[in-house]
């Protein structure tokens, strides 16, 4: 629900945020198929992306402007600061597109959840990021294993060199369920539910001071609302840097999975 859409149930009762706050009804159907606001702001984030990309490209100059220099300074922070320090060269410029895509598609999806109208994370919704968490391990694994062989890259992903003999029955599976099976999931984890964590304390902020300022009859209810408020714009801010650090988070462990998967040796 966005914080605009919620505010309407707190007319009488006290508000009580919660997960379905986020089970938003669809807004129109395609062929008996609903489509809802998430839906919505993902294909538009991809729209936004490429529109405000492809204008900051458009007019490309030995001296740049001041939205190519924006443009660069972006790239340039994706493609120096992420992918050529956590995958190495050569490799890693064949991975910046990906990783700057993924970059720009998070950060935009994260940053709904402050513009006004928009007012919704899409990456609260668990299917988002775990969508793109499974096309980073689709990624990284296969890179893994047109490097070294399927079997090559199972034993560098599974058995560390040095160990003793009677301790590899019992790190080989551990491994195996740390490096290949549960990254996608921590990855999904990690963004969603920050995004989701953090979209319910703004709703649980506004929708208090609005109840307290407007519908309570207890004498503290004034100071408590405006505190309330207060307390919707500190963390606004706050979410403001938060959403930003998710998507190089989300980004920079692709990276490092990328050149773990390349690497001779962990």
């Amino acid at each position: 629900m966005t914080l605009a859409g919620a505010a309407i149930r707190a007319s009488e009762s006290p508000p009580q945020p919660g997960p379905a706050d986020f089970n938003l009804p669809p807004i129109f159907e395609v062929a008996g198929f609903g489509i809802t606001k998430p839906m919505v702001l993902v294909v538009l984030s991809a729209v936004i992306a490429f529109g405000v990309l492809y204008t900051m490209s458009r007019r490309a100059a030995v001296v740049p402007g001041r939205l190519q220099f924006a443009g660069e300074a972006m790239y340039g922070f994706v493609r120096n600061g992420i992918a050529r320090e956590n995958i190495g060269a050569p490799d890693y410029h064949r991975y910046v597109p990906y990783l700057f895509t993924i970059f720009v598609f998070v950060l935009v999806n994260n940053y709904y959840g402050m513009i006004p109208f928009f007012q919704f994370p899409t990456m609260s919704r668990i299917g988002y990021p775990l969508a793109l968490a499974l096309i980073a391990w689709v990624v990284y694994n296969v890179a893994g294993i047109a490097r070294h062989g399927l079997l090559g890259y199972l034993r560098l992903q599974t058995l560390p060199p040095g160990l003793p003999a009677w301790i590899v029955p019992i790190i080989v599976p551990l491994e195996f369920l740390s490096n290949i099976l549960l990254r996608p999931l921590t990855l999904t984890l990690r963004l969603f539910a920050t995004m989701f964590a953090g979209h319910l304390l703004l709703i649980l902020f506004a929708l208090g001071g609005e109840y307290l300022l407007l519908h309570s009859d207890n004498a503290l209810a004034i100071p408590g609302g405006i505190l309330s408020f207060v307390m919707f714009i500190a963390i606004s801010f706050l979410e403001l840097l938060i959403m930003f650090l998710q998507a190089y988070v989300f980004t920079l462990l692709t990276a490092m999975y990328i050149g773990l998967a390349l690497a001779d040796e962990h």
